[in-house]
């Protein structure tokens, strides 16, 4: 047995069941989310997110082509104290296996995915999305899949909810949620939370979005399943239209505003302590005047000159204090986090 912190026991395991285990929180909330009597979860692997569905469900078909997972899933049901799983070895699209799974009122998919990609394909995932409803369709309407959380909206054509799910400020989580499981169109979902923001209409035109040009006294950094799932205008909304768009670079898109806001979808807040040219050595002078120590360069720079440019930002500085420097085009906006 291994732990982990993002466990909640000490799982049975092997390595690469442990690398692509379900976080407890994240499996505690869909196992909620998708509280039913019968549920067939398909690739159950060890079983970490077979123990949570199992504590909500009154039945659980926990289904693994390898049988060695499928013996750690067994054990892990019994570690938790479980005996409302059927455990069954096979290839979740075969008649063999389809046939002893009877109508359930959801089935639950966790692909296999390559570990990495140039590019996240919905397609590439196995076993593939349609041929699961294909498959299933005799047995429920009702299906959940997890599916890359890198993907973004306009890449899925499939007619279901997607969830963009973070775990303590980092994306963690894509599900897919399809029939009477669907709430909306798309939603971000903020754990340990639960903070939810759902958009049920077709997103708003781009020109809709306005991204103003200088920012206001504070910055702050959306929760990163806000930023994938596009859902920037409705938080804007929620802090009551008191908040603009202020794109750093290609890589960070932020709020700005002229007061201080708190939204539990947002991760972090920043107040703009000054702003300048880009120049590093008159940066340096300036934040040795005001006793900062240490710069984190939050901006995108050629990665060779990296660290030239954070040890020019940084040279003889001998505070306590941590500064945080955004840059737009040649400005930089020197930041302290609150």
């Amino acid at each position: 047995m291994t732990r982990r912190k993002n466990f909640e026991k000490q799982l049975y395991s092997d390595d690469d069941g442990l690398r692509f285990a379900t976080p407890w929180p994240v499996a505690a909330y869909r196992a909620k989310r998708l509280k039913c009597s019968s549920l067939a979860d398909i690739s159950c692997g060890i079983g970490g997110q077979t123990v949570y569905f199992a504590r909500e469900c009154e039945r659980v078909y926990a289904i693994e082509i390898d049988p060695a997972k499928l013996e750690l899933a067994r054990k892990n049901c019994k570690l938790f104290g479980l005996n409302n799983v059927e455990f069954i070895c096979g290839d979740a699209l075969s008649d063999d296996v389809i046939e002893q799974i009877p109508a359930v009122d959801i089935v639950f998919s966790d692909p296999a995915r390559a570990a990495a990609e140039k590019e996240r394909d919905i397609d590439n995932l196995t076993p593939h999305i349609p041929d699961v409803l294909a498959a299933y369709s005799g047995n429920t309407r009702n299906f959940a899949f997890e599916a890359p959380p890198q993907l973004p909206p306009e890449r899925i054509s499939f007619d279901c909810e997607l969830e963009y799910l973070s775990l303590d400020g980092e994306l963690n989580r894509l599900n897919l949620y399809f029939g009477d499981l669907k709430t909306c169109t798309i939603s971000a979902l903020g754990l340990p939370g639960p903070t939810k923001m759902c958009r049920k209409t077709e997103p708003p035109e781009e020109t809709e979005m306005i991204n103003v040009s200088k920012p206001g006294n504070y910055l702050y950094e959306p929760d990163p399943a806000v930023i994938k799932a596009k859902l920037l205008p409705e938080l804007i909304k929620e802090l009551k239209d008191k908040a603009e768009i202020f794109r750093i670079d290609n890589k960070r898109l932020m709020l700005t505003s002229n007061t201080v806001m708190d939204h539990p979808l947002i991760k972090n807040t920043y107040r703009i302590v000054f702003n300048t040219e880009f120049v590093p050595e008159a940066i340096n002078r300036e934040l040795k005047k005001r006793g900062y120590g240490k710069v984190l360069l939050r901006t995108e720079v050629d990665p060779a000159m990296y660290w030239d440019i954070r040890n020019r930002l940084e040279k003889n500085l001998n505070g306590e204090k941590k500064i945080n420097l955004f840059a737009r085009e040649s400005i930089a906006y020197i930041c302290e986090k609150i």
